[in-house]
């Protein structure tokens, strides 16, 4: 096949349907780049698990024509798979100074040191392999070091958005670059993918620099302690808390892990300014009065382990929350965490706290753009074919039917899903076949060993709890010697239900008995009556389903 008629693939691994994990594959025949390798985290139904990150079984496959990764922002929907890829893959990273800075604190946390990063700054130009340029150029965002990505191929140019918002007043003075977005446009786009995450939200997204208002008055009118909540990589905001700080004269300790990473490693590289003595251990804050004192921590999301968590638990060994402290929590609640931030904000209150929390009050605003920046963004690049991305499933649809009234035709718009191929020539963009794509589950120090079996059992375990009925049967008579014994965990309080654990054992009992009579003596098939017969019984008895587990110990 000629070059100028193999078309260029891109394959998101992650990020379609879904807020979290974004991955994409571009393809140019026999070699690859990825943009992003983040994780996402779990649902309610994903009982134990700690991350959800991409299946990049396809780069394992394909791990000879990979040439590189870029990565848009530090966020960890963007970084926070990369530990996992990067013990799999020898490829040179991308990425911005503050980028790179948050992904080496990773990989040295998984003890990857020899990982090639290389930094790159606004309006930068690498070649990777023979096919791919790629040029970085600023977008905002609600961290610093943010980039969409120009990535020129044989076969056209692919302009990929990164997360943004278009911030007329950002926090660090360094504005999205519309002069070589419009020259990208000029010049011709062949294929725009643009964050979807706002797609719903009417007009423009409120400046960053206006929860800095809200948070200086706030800081003003407040007597007591300040304690205030935020996402640990929005360093745009702590920056403004430290400002409002500095302005009322108040001291700022830092709490919480992630927490104290971030400012550390965005003070060092001069993302963030602080005065000198502005910063005090936790340990010191009482030595200063009440109203000289602020506190920056984790737990806008009511995470169980968190900062503010765990002071409205009145469980934190540090911070104990006292009437006349007021909270903040600056941050809006991600879907699904609606009732752990409300726990939060209640226990607050019962411990005397002011809390300001509620999206009115001002003290948040995405960092993603609402229909006019997205519109802005379209006019802007003017791409021939248009792929929205980074959201779910709803967000892709309505993006694509913004996309369709600004004029870019229905045929040359693609609502993709995870794995699914989309090709592009100069002239024309279809959806090929899938590849392998999904979710690998993260489970204490284990990766991908928990499946949906599992997660089947841990949702049984946890709604109707265990059965677990012990027997010693004869190795040759296959006779009962000993038992059964029934043990319940999370079923029955067995003291207060020793008839029902009778009949249980006397069911089992009889159960063994026509074992017998069939002439069924191999333990499978034993312990498969067993389970069956009972799990019938106790669902008439009790209208519940636990988990039988028969034991047979065998004596000879």
């Amino acid at each position: 096949m000629a070059k100028a008629q193999i078309p260029l693939q891109i394959i998101p691994l992650g990020g379609l349907g879904e807020i979290g994990k974004n991955m994409t594959v571009f393809r140019y025949d026999d070699e690859m780049i990825v943009v992003d390798a983040g994780l996402m985290f779990p649902g309610d139904e994903m009982l134990g698990i700690d991350i959800v990150i991409p299946d990049f079984s396809y780069l394992l496959e394909n791990k000879d024509q990979l040439v590189g990764i870029c990565l848009t922002h530090g966020h960890e929907d963007h970084i926070g798979a990369m530990p996992y890829v990067m013990r799999e893959l020898d490829v040179p990273v991308y990425g911005s100074r503050l980028t790179l800075g948050l992904l080496q604190e990773k990989l040295k946390e998984n003890g990857l040191n020899k990982v090639n990063l290389n930094t790159v700054k606004p309006r930068s130009i690498i070649k990777l392999g023979n096919h791919f340029q790629i040029e970085f150029f600023r977008v905002t965002h609600s961290i610093p070091g943010c980039f969409g990505m120009a990535i020129t191929t044989p076969v056209g140019t692919v302009v990929h958005t990164g997360d943004f918002k278009m911030d007329q007043t950002p926090v660090d003075g360094e504005a999205m670059d519309f002069g070589r977005l419009a020259e990208l446009g000029k010049r011709g786009v062949l294929v725009m993918m643009s964050d979807s995450t706002n797609v719903e939200k009417p007009g423009f997204t409120r400046s960053e620099k206006e929860v800095g208002v809200v948070l200086k008055e706030v800081f003003g009118r407040s007597d007591g302690r300040i304690i205030l909540a935020t996402f640990a990589s929005n360093v745009h905001r702590i920056q403004q808390v430290v400002d409002a700080a500095v302005m009322h004269n108040r001291k700022v300790a830092i709490v919480g892990r992630s927490m104290i990473n971030v400012v550390g490693i965005a003070q060092e590289l001069q993302y963030l300014k602080i005065p000198e003595d502005t910063i005090i251990d936790i340990d010191e804050i009482g030595r200063y009065p009440k109203n000289r004192v602020a506190v920056v921590c984790t737990g806008s999301q009511g995470e169980p382990m968190s900062a503010l968590t765990r002071m409205a638990n009145d469980d934190h060994r540090k911070v104990e929350i006292m009437p006349g402290d007021t909270v903040v929590i600056s941050a809006t609640p991600i879907p699904g965490n609606e009732k752990l931030v409300g726990k939060t904000v209640n226990q607050l209150y019962r411990l005397g706290a002011e809390v300001v929390h509620e999206s009115a009050a001002g003290v948040h605003t995405s960092g993603h753009g609402s229909q006019e920046e997205l519109k802005m963004m379209l006019n802007l690049v003017k791409p021939k074919f248009f792929v929205p991305v980074h959201g779910e499933y709803r967000h892709l649809v309505k993006h694509a039917q913004l996309a369709n009234r600004l004029g870019i035709p229905s045929k040359n718009i693609f609502v993709g899903e995870n794995g699914q191929i989309i090709e592009f020539t100069k002239d024309k963009g279809a959806l090929a076949k899938k590849v392998t794509a999904g979710q690998i589950l993260v489970d204490g120090l284990g990766v991908g060993d928990v499946g949906n079996v599992v997660l089947r059992d841990r949702k049984q375990l946890s709604e109707d709890g265990i059965l677990i009925v012990l027997m010693g049967i004869d190795k040759r008579s296959h006779s009962v010697t000993a038992g059964p014994d029934i043990v319940s965990r999370g079923f029955v309080y067995v003291k207060e239900a020793d008839h029902l654990m009778e009949e249980v054992r006397e069911k089992v009992v009889s159960i063994l008995e026509k074992c017998d009579e069939k002439n069924i003596n191999d333990w499978a098939g034993i312990k498969s009556q067993v389970r069956d017969g009972l799990s019938k019984y106790v669902y008439d008895k009790t209208r519940r389903r636990p988990m039988i587990l028969p034991i047979i110990m065998e004596v000879d």
